[in-house]
């Protein structure tokens, strides 16, 4: 049973995901917040397998309530799905620098937020191919916080880790890479088991904004 926490301050968008996932097989909502630090409480309280978070809320944000969670040095994190409603949003990345496993807009159809809610659980994360690029290549852009070099990807992975660094930057799902690279979807997990803990990232979406900041990543249309 995968348990959740939906956290929003606007009571009819929390009642409606709430009654969503609870309808879902598999899936149960555990608690629910208004704000950051209500999510923060209630989270730590119940260690829930994800935490379905909006950005925009009053008192402690969702960025910050994001960081606390599972951010850098947490040591018994709680993965975080971000839901936002701006697609183009400088608090998005910062969601993102703050741990967040994944992000969506919120008027992703239903069994789009359902699979990001599996996939983040499950420890995949989610990267919404339509916007992740747009998204990190604007955003990062603007606000590198590591050297532009691809010397610094060569010099931590392997030319195959690379590659599908490339392609997870797209936002491509574990499937999606194998048939690119033309490899098995288990030796693609093993290869991203392996990938992550060299970057000092615990989830995929990490890894792609990490692509980003180092310039092995760049903006425009996915190869």
């Amino acid at each position: 049973m995968i348990t959740a926490v939906v956290a929003d301050d606007q009571p009819l968008v929390r009642a409606g995901l709430t009654a969503m996932l609870d309808l879902e097989p598999g899936i149960e909502v555990v608690g629910t917040a208004s704000d950051g630090a209500e999510a923060v409480e209630v989270a730590r309280r119940t260690r829930p397998d994800v935490v379905c978070m909006d950005i925009r809320m009053p008192g402690l944000d969702g960025i910050e309530a994001t960081r606390q969670l599972c951010g850098p040095g947490v040591a018994d994190p709680v993965p975080v799905l971000i839901l936002t409603t701006f697609d183009i949003d400088d608090y998005v990345f910062g969601a993102l620098e703050a741990g967040a496993s994944g992000f969506l807009l919120k008027d992703a159809e239903p069994e789009t937020v359902v699979a990001a809610v599996r996939s983040v659980a499950a420890g995949q994360g989610t990267l919404d191919s339509a916007i992740t690029k747009r998204v990190l290549g604007e955003v990062v852009g603007r606000r590198r916080t590591q050297p532009v070099t691809a010397a610094r990807a060569t010099d931590l992975l392997t030319p195959r880790e690379v590659d599908i660094l490339l392609r997870l930057a797209e936002g491509l799902s574990n499937e999606e890479i194998a048939r690119a690279l033309y490899l098995e979807v288990s030796t693609v997990k093993s290869h991203l088991a392996r990938m992550m803990p060299k970057l000092g990232v615990r989830s995929r979406l990490q890894a792609a904004v990490w692509a980003y900041q180092n310039g092995i990543a760049q903006p425009g249309p996915p190869s």
